[in-house]
């Protein structure tokens, strides 16, 4: 009798079981549809960026003021409490914002005027003091001619002006979008409940408007503990950094603690750019360039105790963010949108972690604590 390749030999009282197959089924990796939806929302992440790069001077102002009116809008919830119209509230909180950030402004721009007009004669001084270089520079020359690299070193020279324009350009907001964002600050903050209300509202389904008010009621909260917190923080900052410079003999002491509390509001770029600019004070300011260093010295032991210590103490957990995704997002905006990019990061961040909290809830299991 002939037997067949495909038929194998059954053991006794197994006539009637099926024979799995011969090679077992193995799980599909990523199927087409999935293949063709990852790349639809690629391209749709792709080309939302490209419109909030290209429309920066629409997108800009509307969304810093939707954040900024989020986190002032528990300020007109007060004010609404003494019977105070929604309306009036919302050009009164601006107003005091407005007259806040033109103090601030004022602080700073003083001494950044008295400075300009004397940027050749500080040139000069800054370029006498970078002489103690020159014994360093001169020694890595002859390591060079030890190793057999190149026996010239470029001279220290100082960075041309050039870059002054540009920079004022890229810093300041065109009035068009300040004006944009004014009115936006002022009508969102006014018709921000009705708005809570016509959202919530949207939805048929019942858990859906839950799901929607909790959402609003969460970010509302959030968003107003981190400008109340934050703030106070800075104010804080600012103030230990005024009294630093004072001490230390460093000029416009006021004006330096008010650009260290403005630049604070930028994680991680704003404490390094304010030692940047008291080092360059102290070394124009002081003969010698140890005394130029204990204002920035001493700063830096103060944003050390204030990211480390203070600040997780104040905030707590609730509101921690994790330092990788926050160093992700300030990069990212940062290249987006500039320095209003660097300031609406964080904010977006606690926005985007919230909508994930209640839109992708995480069902499986913790992981076992080491």
């Amino acid at each position: 009798m002939r037997v067949l390749p495909s038929e194998r030999l059954l053991p006794n009282g197994a006539e009637g079981t099926p024979l799995p197959n011969g090679h077992a089924e193995l799980p599909p990796v990523i199927r087409r549809t999935e293949l063709v939806a990852l790349s639809l929302v690629g391209l749709l992440v792709i080309a939302v960026v490209a419109v909030l790069y290209l429309a920066k001077a629409f997108f800009l102002p509307i969304t810093m003021a939707f954040i900024v009116g989020t986190m002032l809008s528990p300020a007109a919830n007060v004010l609404a409490r003494y019977r105070v119209p929604r309306a009036v509230g919302a050009v009164l909180i601006v107003t005091a914002v407005s007259t806040a950030a033109s103090f601030i402004i004022g602080l700073i721009s003083s001494p950044v005027m008295e400075w300009s007009t004397r940027l050749p004669e500080l040139a000069v001084r800054l370029k006498e003091k970078m002489h103690i270089f020159d014994r360093p520079l001169a020694l890595w020359q002859e390591l060079q001619g030890m190793i057999g690299g190149s026996e010239t070193l470029t001279p220290f020279q100082l960075p041309k002006i050039e870059w002054v324009q540009p920079t004022l350009e890229f810093l300041s907001p065109t009035l068009a979008e300040f004006l944009l964002f004014i009115a936006t600050l002022v009508l969102f903050i006014a018709s921000w409940k009705d708005l809570r209300r016509a959202l919530v509202m949207a939805f048929g389904d019942r858990d859906l408007r839950l799901r929607t008010l909790r959402i609003l009621n969460e970010i509302e909260e959030h968003l107003g503990n981190y400008l109340l917190t934050v703030t106070m923080i800075n104010i804080g900052v600012g103030v230990a950094t005024g009294f630093i410079c004072a001490i230390a003999g460093m000029p416009n002491p006021a004006g330096l603690g008010a650009l260290a509390a403005t630049l604070n509001f930028i994680p991680i770029i704003g404490p390094v750019a304010m030692f940047v600019v008291l080092v360059l004070v102290g070394l124009v300011s002081f003969s010698t360039i140890a005394a130029g260093l204990i204002a920035p010295a001493c700063f830096t032991v103060l944003t050390f105790l204030e990211g480390h210590f203070i600040t997780p103490t104040i905030v707590g957990r609730r509101l921690a963010l994790n330092a990788l995704a926050v160093f992700i997002a300030l990069a990212f905006w940062t290249w987006l949108w500039g320095p209003m990019g660097a300031f609406l990061a964080s904010p977006l961040l606690i926005v985007a972690l919230i909508l994930k909290e209640h839109l992708m809830p995480v069902n499986s299991p913790h992981l076992p604590e080491e």
